[in-house]
């Protein structure tokens, strides 16, 4: 396990997995990391799918592709696993609270040697047909807004190099 800040350094999207399924174990600390994310008056509007099934897995995907324009890719890059966070709308700091999520659970895929990356459209996933009675079959009932979908597996390769901007920060003594 790396130290936080240096798994902060090192994170990158990965957009190459192995079609092996991810151990539940490993999975459940992810979403754990996710749990313990601050919220805005501890709040915790989020909630989190873990989603491992294949066949659901997939239709996501195909949902997504279509809200993307793009029917016949796989916006998930093949990773086994979907960690959907939804947040609660009627929490003022919810989109906010989804996010701070959505990056511990990054970072603690990281941290465990997985690649992850955020994929977005989880919004127009959970309005469509297939969202809403997903969430219904679940018994999830709310107003909760998709935030991302953390996608994560096995890295067949690493992200690309990372460079920080110009002018990223402006110190005011």
């Amino acid at each position: 396990m790396g130290s936080t800040l240096e798994d902060i350094k090192n994170r990158r999207s990965c957009k190459s997995f192995d079609s092996k399924m991810v151990e539940h174990s490993i999975i459940e600390k992810i979403v754990e990391a996710g749990m313990h994310a601050p919220s805005g008056m501890n709040k915790q509007s989020p909630i989190i799918l873990a989603i491992t099934n294949k066949e659901i897995r997939d239709k996501l995907s195909s949902v997504n592709a279509s809200i993307l324009g793009r029917e016949n890719i796989d916006p998930f890059y093949g990773a086994p696993v979907v960690l959907v966070v939804l947040a609660d709308k009627s929490v003022p700091t919810y989109l906010y609270d989804g996010s701070v999520v959505m990056e511990n659970m990054l970072l603690a895929a990281e941290s465990l040697g997985l690649g992850a990356c955020w994929i977005h459209r989880a919004k127009e996933e959970f309005q469509s047909d297939f969202g809403i009675e997903l969430l219904k079959s679940l018994g999830i009932s709310g107003d909760y807004e998709g935030i991302g979908n953390c996608v994560l597996g096995y890295k067949l390769n690493e992200g690309r190099v990372h460079t920080i901007k110009d002018n990223y920060v402006f110190y005011v003594d």
